[in-house]
């Protein structure tokens, strides 16, 4: 039986499109079974809806405090019963009530724990690093300090600016994303205190 996936997201949906392909092939070990969003009207919904997968939207907005805006996602994720919850460009920081239900896995485009928050490339390159990229990691209840399954280099180049280096980065932090849910779908994780083992 493949994996349940419950994918969240805020945007356009690129990496939820790249789960979204690896997942049409048996052999990955994963199913999408719900995409969920915090705003409606956005492409990684229509992305979703393409794929013929269901969609939810839980608005922080409607609710009249964040925690329970936490416990209705929370509600809405548990309904499609999944064995790992993706962000893929989820711009919410969920709730201890999620995270002590669901494993979560994160992207950020940065080797944590440099540059962790909403502007890590253009904090990168205003540091003057040689060298970025990404990482996947489990999210916990800070941001962007959960346990790292795995991290994947990128050159800055001399003339980078944010948007060139982030695309790049985008590129890479896809592939790594795919292959990381990928293997944690097929083979199982542990986790001993902050190292993350994917077993094989």
């Amino acid at each position: 039986m493949p994996s349940r996936l419950v994918v969240l997201v805020s945007g356009t949906g690129s990496n939820l499109q790249a789960l979204l392909d690896a997942a049409t092939d048996p052999a990955y070990g994963a199913t999408i079974v719900a995409v969920g969003a915090d705003r409606d009207g956005i492409e990684g919904l229509a992305r979703a809806d393409r794929a013929g997968v269901p969609t939810f939207v839980v608005r922080v907005a409607d609710f009249a405090s964040r925690d329970d805006w936490d416990a209705s996602l929370t509600e809405q994720v548990g309904a499609h019963a999944p064995d790992l919850v993706v962000s893929a460009g989820f711009m919410k920081v969920v709730g201890k009530r999620f995270l002590e239900r669901f494993t979560m896995v994160n992207t950020h485009p940065a080797l944590l724990p440099a540059f962790p928050g909403a502007h890590a490339v253009r904090d990168a390159l205003d540091y003057g690093v040689a060298v970025s990229g990404c990482t996947v990691h489990l999210v916990d209840a800070g941001v962007d300090t959960g346990p790292i399954v795995a991290q994947r280099a990128v050159e800055v180049r001399a003339d980078d600016d944010e948007a060139s280096l982030h695309e790049r980065i985008k590129s890479v932090e896809r592939d790594l994303l795919v292959d990381v849910v990928g293997r944690m779908c097929r083979h199982g994780w542990s986790v001993n205190g902050r190292k993350v083992f994917l077993s094989e």
